[in-house]
């Protein structure tokens, strides 16, 4: 299942994002609120924002958005560093 937004013309315009970025920013952008929102967990909000688990990470650091780390998230961690 995938959910289509429709954001109206008139705010699309409004938007101070070049349109070769807008969906791209838009993806970060929910991914990092539903993140912080604790809707999504860190591996699927990365997944949807579009970027690597690193980056993203990075990414929450620097707007000041708190990781939540859960005993999923340390195990995710110790099989991704072990190659799996």
């Amino acid at each position: 299942m995938s959910i289509h937004l429709v954001i109206p013309d008139s705010v699309v315009q409004a938007m101070r994002i070049p349109s070769t970025r807008r969906q791209q920013h838009l993806l970060i952008e929910l991914a990092i609120t539903l993140y912080a929102q604790r809707i999504l967990p860190f591996g699927k909000a990365h997944e949807l924002a579009e970027m690597d688990r690193l980056s993203f990470g990075r990414l929450l650091g620097e707007r000041g958005v708190e990781r939540h780390y859960t005993q999923d998230d340390a195990q995710d961690d110790i099989s991704y560093a072990n190659g799996g």
